[in-house]
């Protein structure tokens, strides 16, 4: 039997964090949660339980943004979306990540859906929900 996929979940937003948290149970992925980027790098860092994709927000607590945690991503090869209300913002960082945008609100199952095939195809086939 296949081990499960574990997914990081990255939000400042404590309501959204759960709600993704309940979709990605309800899909069989385990799931790792931080609300901030040093929580996030720590989980990567530690590598138990392997991460295999990842959901980011990008703005998160007392002005971080996930450029960090998307960046040590990308090193480890580990596939993440963006899931984001502030996806128009002019800030440096978020169009230098080269992710799938997923705009906020979104219904949590579809923003795994979207890291699941963002995952399966590398960023080859675009998500239904990235932004445009």
């Amino acid at each position: 039997m296949a081990e499960p996929l574990t997914i990081l979940l990255v939000d400042d937003e404590p309501l959204i964090l759960m709600d993704l948290e309940m979709a990605a149970e309800d899909r069989g992925i385990d799931y790792l949660s931080a609300p901030s980027v040093e929580r996030a790098l720590a989980l990567i860092d530690a590598g138990v339980p392997a991460i295999d994709l990842a959901v980011l927000d990008f703005t998160l607590l007392h002005g971080t943004d996930c450029v960090p945690i998307a960046r040590r991503l990308q090193k480890a090869g580990i596939p993440f979306i963006i899931h984001s209300g502030d996806l128009h913002r002019s800030e440096k960082g978020l169009g230098d990540l080269d992710a799938v945008l997923v705009q906020k609100p979104a219904p949590s199952d579809k923003v795994i859906a979207a890291a699941l095939v963002e995952m399966e195809t590398g960023g080859e086939q675009p998500s239904p929900l990235a932004a445009q």
